[in-house]
């Protein structure tokens, strides 16, 4: 089982993030902001990689926390995926399975959570953050619990220290995430989502849609700037 236990030993800095920049993760890394010693975000050739890491770099400097970026562009050239193959190949559409499977990058969070638990365990840290949430279990196998659960056995089975994953958002859905970082006052503004990678949100793609609805669902007002409002 996943280590979830988020109010455990407060203060002790035992805990490193894979932290895109986005906004689950960015409501994570202020939730255990007190635990975390290190940020790390993977730059594996997205088209909206860069977006998202100046937006990890800008809550990592205003909390203070040591932020690195990992190199992983063999991803980028070897796999298959809309997600690494520029704006034009990412669907128009609702956050669907339909819609957004061509947007999986293959194993995408096993590669990522592998390098991380090489990382933890070199840091002396004990847990590994990740914020997958309810909505990806549909469409991404790399987020569904069951792959969550086999990854975390493996990783305590691998490592002389036994490190762990941590996952609290697995069953919440985009809603419940963003009245969470509402009542801690994360700046969701500095925040992307975008599979296109435009300097504004496109407004139109799976991901545009989800976070449109999620901070409606939510209650929230929603700061992102959308090219459909500019162009209205």
């Amino acid at each position: 089982m996943t280590d979830n236990n988020l109010s455990a030993s407060v203060g002790l800095k035992d805990s490193m993030i894979i932290y895109s920049g986005g906004l689950d993760s960015t409501t994570l890394l202020y939730e255990e902001q007190e635990r975390i010693a290190l940020a790390v975000t993977f730059a594996y050739g997205s088209n909206h990689g860069a977006r998202e890491q100046a937006c990890a770099e800008w809550h990592c400097r205003r909390l203070g926390l040591e932020h690195v970026v990992v190199d992983l562009a063999f991803m980028g050239k070897l796999f298959q995926s809309s997600l690494l193959s520029g704006a034009d190949a990412i669907p128009d559409g609702r956050y669907d399975e339909d819609n957004m499977k061509s947007t999986v990058v293959p194993f995408r969070n096993g590669i990522m959570l592998s390098v991380a638990c090489g990382l933890a365990e070199s840091r002396g840290l004990a847990r590994v953050l990740m914020a997958n949430h309810g909505g990806d279990h549909a469409i991404y196998p790399d987020c569904r619990p069951e792959f969550v659960e086999a990854m975390d056995a493996a990783m305590r089975a691998g490592t002389y220290a036994g490190v762990a994953i941590a996952a609290p958002y697995t069953h919440l859905s985009k809603s419940d995430i963003i009245r969470r970082g509402a009542a801690m006052g994360v700046d969701y503004g500095h925040t992307y989502s975008c599979y296109r990678g435009g300097e504004h949100h496109c407004g139109t793609c799976g991901t545009c849609t989800e976070r449109r609805e999620a901070f409606r669902e939510a209650g929230i007002p929603d700061p992102t700037q959308y090219e459909t409002d500019h162009l209205a």
